[in-house]
């Protein structure tokens, strides 16, 4: 079945928001603050782990590394362009939508927890490579795994940002089931270079949602999040 790895991948969301949500009733403050700074430590490390990958490889018997004017331009111009449309204030008006809708007026995080969470589930290759398989051949699994990994960190960051992590699962469902759908037409746009600049793209962005959770947000993530669409172009077009 078509977009089933969608359908999997935006409950196991729920499901660990209501997860995270029951358990976090357990947790003072200053618990809950711990493990906010514990989730952003270990998504930095996710993320560097994913950074090195891209950028380090091994010519002979030396580690080189590589595609620092990638991240640079693909970082600055991405950033401007968001900043100019003001993805970050669009998300922010849909949280705050979805607060008062939801009935969690009250909840000052909320909005904060929804576009953490939605940034960290959405960006990177996984979403993307297992909808256009999803898409085309019907394969789920790799939109499998991820529901696994998506299910342990939302459950954690809903425990301590709070409920708003739980509604990640909108966009999530609207992302994956778009490529999903478009598959087709995705396909052919993401070689072998292309995914692995989106990965190494991602996993810069993703360090930066880490960043926020651990020192308070410093980074508008969603405003960078055209430097992931000028990665594959650039693969695309040979630059990189």
């Amino acid at each position: 079945m078509i977009g089933l790895g969608t359908l999997i991948n935006s409950a196991a969301i729920l499901t660990a928001g209501a997860a995270g949500h029951f358990t976090g009733r357990f947790f003072g403050q200053e618990q809950q603050d711990a493990l906010t700074k514990t989730c952003g430590v270990s998504v930095l490390f996710i993320a560097i782990a994913g950074a090195m990958q891209g950028m380090l490889h091994i010519d002979g018997n030396a580690l080189v590394s590589g595609k620092s004017m990638l991240v640079v331009l693909c970082l600055a111009i991405g950033t401007v362009i968001g900043e100019l449309i003001g993805i970050e204030k669009w998300f922010e008006r849909f949280g705050k939508w979805l607060k008062e809708k939801s009935g969690n007026s009250e909840d000052k995080q909320f909005v904060d927890a929804f576009v953490t969470a939605s940034l960290t589930v959405c960006i990177g290759a996984m979403a993307i490579v297992g909808s256009i398989q999803d898409g085309i051949l019907g394969d789920y699994s790799t939109l499998a795994v991820k529901s696994v990994l998506d299910f342990i960190i939302i459950a954690v960051m809903t425990s301590s940002l709070g409920k708003g992590c739980a509604f990640s699962a909108i966009p999530i469902f609207l992302f994956e089931g778009s490529i999903t759908l478009l598959a087709r037409v995705v396909s052919p746009v993401m070689t072998e270079n292309a995914i692995a600049n989106l990965s190494l793209i991602g996993a810069v962005l993703i360090f930066c949602v880490g960043m926020n959770l651990v020192w308070g947000k410093m980074v508008r993530v969603a405003n960078m999040l055209p430097s992931v669409v000028l990665a594959v172009a650039a693969a695309y077009v040979g630059l990189f």
